[in-house]
């Protein structure tokens, strides 16, 4: 286990629109506003043809092969996740993942591949400050991990 302390700053109160992208539309707002670390809570809607990486191929291969899995019709979602700078462009990047449900059916997944707003989608974003912590690229799973 590695960890940092951090203290919260500002929260934003975000309501997304019909037809944005989730992790644009966040990491805009990262940039506009100046900040560099945060967490975040969603619920709201995703549109039908939104993607979602949902797992790896094999869970233990050692060429990790993500899976996209597209959404077939409109979904409720809730979703949770985190904004920590690049390592190398400094640029704010957004690890969310979403549970995506319609009747009895749920399909969760991490937002990355494009998840697109269905009429409204509500963000609530808590600013972390005094962390240096950021996202780095790991050579052997091929992940931008979380560096404390």
């Amino acid at each position: 286990m590695q960890y940092s302390q951090a203290q919260l700053g500002r929260v934003f109160v975000v309501r997304l629109e019909d037809g944005d992208i989730v992790d644009e539309s966040i990491e805009q707002l990262a940039r506009q506003e100046g900040i560099r670390s945060a967490s975040l809570i969603a619920v709201g809607g995703a549109d039908a043809g939104s993607r979602l990486v949902v797992g790896p191929e094999e869970g233990r291969a050692e060429t990790i092969r993500p899976m996209t899995h597209v959404l077939d019709n409109v979904r409720e979602i809730a979703g949770t996740g985190t904004l920590f700078p690049d390592e190398s462009s400094g640029e704010p990047v957004l690890h969310m993942h979403m549970a995506c449900g319609r009747q009895s059916a749920t399909v969760t997944g991490c937002v990355r591949a494009g998840v697109r707003v269905w009429q409204v989608m509500e963000v609530i974003v808590y600013e972390l400050l005094g962390t240096a912590a950021r996202r780095a690229h790991d050579p052997q799973t091929g992940f931008a991990l979380l560096q404390p």
